[in-house]
């Protein structure tokens, strides 16, 4: 289930901006992994940084690799979008998992317009695996080496995609999954879900919960399909331009994938206050379950036309899909890149 495309192109300022973050979270993917050429990790380091200022040429999807500086357009997948979704308990609640609520968000005053989440610690994995969770029927992709990167919206904002309908609102979901439609391969996407929707038909590219929810996909890229000890060298980042089109880019090693969609499905950058950033189980709500020993440094970088520190907001996560980590402590920093950094264990 596709919805329609674009080609317009990206504001300028925007991309540069964005290839800014993208040069100070990558230099810590890059001293996340242990390298066995230090070298070669150092300038495909600079080379994903100076990607990151590269912008796709259209809508569509694109890769690109080391050393080569441009994105060469590869064909969009399509297939039946995997729900991953919307948290279901309240504000406060106690569960100790990662997730369904219990989130670090980073807020800022006024509208996000590019968020860029990476890990500066990602220590003692030797296993992990998605499985499922009773309250949301046990489903997801699940078994060893299952999980998402899921960079998501606030829920807390209606526009014109809602029509009319009465206590809607808009979420936006910037997602790398395994698994996600062909065994052995990742998918690159972005999910959109018109919440509160209530039940009557979805719109068209649009398909139902069961909870009064509509949820749809863009195209996706097609990307390796990483073992769960590489995350820590995974990188993820989501923009949104109004009026103009929205991206997804998904970078690690010597790779960057990336997919483009017109901002008018959701009009998701009239709205966007806070992002959340962390590794989940893979979709249908799973919960990424990683062996006793890890620990973790989140990096969620914020760009939205100040140098001020974004506020770091605990219980405010938005996705339903959890990890078995427990949340530490939160801090922010302000400059010409403005991010929350917290860490979690277990």
């Amino acid at each position: 289930m596709k919805l329609p495309m674009r080609a317009d192109s990206g504001a300028v300022s925007l991309l540069a901006a964005l290839g800014f973050i993208f040069a100070c979270g990558l230099q810590m993917a890059a001293a996340a992994e242990e390298p066995s050429d230090p070298s070669l990790v150092k300038a495909q380091a600079s080379w994903r940084a100076d990607i990151g200022q590269i912008e796709v040429p259209a809508d569509g999807c694109f890769h690109a690799s080391y050393p080569n500086l441009f994105w060469q357009r590869v064909t969009c997948g399509t297939g039946q979008p995997r729900a991953h979704f919307v948290a279901r308990h309240s504000k406060g609640g106690a569960a100790d998992d990662v997730g369904n609520g219990n989130d670090y968000v980073a807020a800022v005053k006024g509208l996000i317009t590019v968020a860029h989440g990476t890990f500066s610690t990602f220590k003692g994995v030797t296993s992990e695996k998605s499985v499922g969770v009773s309250s949301f029927g046990g489903g997801g992709i699940l078994g060893p080496n299952e999980y998402t990167l899921q960079l998501n919206t606030n829920y807390t904002g209606t526009t014109d995609a809602c029509r009319g309908h009465s206590g809607c609102v808009v979420w936006q979901q910037y997602i790398y999954s395994t698994d996600y439609v062909t065994q052995g391969e990742a998918a690159v996407f972005m999910q959109y879900w018109l919440i509160g929707w209530g039940h009557s038909a979805c719109p068209g590219g649009f398909g139902s919960d069961g909870e009064g929810d509509c949820y749809g996909n863009s195209n996706y890229a097609t990307a390796p399909d990483l073992k769960a000890e590489d995350i820590g060298g995974e990188t993820l980042v989501g923009s949104a331009t109004a009026g103009g089109s929205d991206t997804v880019k998904f970078t690690y090693g010597g790779d960057s994938y990336a997919v483009s969609g017109k901002d008018t499905v959701l009009d998701i950058a009239t709205v966007w206050k806070q992002a959340e950033f962390n590794v989940l189980g893979d979709a249908g709500g799973s919960l990424a379950e990683f062996n006793q020993g890890v620990s973790v440094a989140v990096k969620l970088f914020v760009l939205s036309g100040t140098t001020s520190a974004p506020s770091c907001l605990s219980d405010d996560g938005t996705t339903g899909e959890t990890n078995n980590l427990n949340l530490g402590g939160c801090s922010a920093s302000s400059g010409a890149s403005p991010a929350i950094k917290f860490t979690e264990t277990n």
